[in-house]
């Protein structure tokens, strides 16, 4: 009775549901503990060295809850340390006023994983990132639009580096 009062529309949908309902077990995490056991346990164990200057500290508290997000202190097997510079340019200037309406930031970040007891690198690897604010005449609004850049930056790294580490520790299982 109700299935006659539906739409074309909702007919459609209804069927769509109902076709992918099988499939719904069928995806896992590309990283996730079913498929490697232990990885999860051994992302815990990275401790992260302090990381310089503003970003610095977005990017190792993106990392941390990245790689930790249970916040449980755990006893590191692993030492990441993390370099970041920035870059900014403007590429573009409003040709009555003669000031930058935009800026681009770029961000670098080396990174480095070692045991946490020394020894050689397991990994050395780079990851960069780019995001873009825009200017005006004020300027504590240039400063603000520009600190959202960098945790947007920050973050964007810190989901870069942790997917890197945890291909890394995938293939060591």
């Amino acid at each position: 009775m109700w299935l006659s009062e539906l739409g074309v529309l909702a007919k459609a949908r209804l069927a769509a549901l109902l076709l992918a309902l099988p499939l719904a077990g069928c995806f896992q995490p590309l990283y996730g503990e079913a498929v490697h056991p232990g990885l999860t346990a051994d992302l815990r164990a990275i401790a992260i060295a302090p990381i310089k200057d503003r970003i610095g500290h977005y990017l190792g508290e993106d990392l941390a809850a990245e790689l930790n997000g249970t916040g449980e202190t755990v006893e590191p097997k692993y030492r990441l340390t993390v370099t970041v510079t920035i870059a900014s340019g403007t590429p573009t200037v409003t040709s009555q006023q003669q000031i930058a309406n935009a800026a681009t930031v770029t961000a670098y970040a080396n990174f480095t994983i070692t045991p946490a007891g020394g020894g050689t690198a397991m990994m050395t690897g780079s990851a960069v990132t780019s995001a873009v604010y825009d200017r005006t005449e004020d300027r504590f609004a240039n400063l603000r639009a520009q600190r959202d850049t960098e945790i947007r930056l920050a973050k964007s790294l810190a989901h870069e580096i942790s997917l890197r580490l945890a291909a890394l520790l995938s293939e060591k299982k």
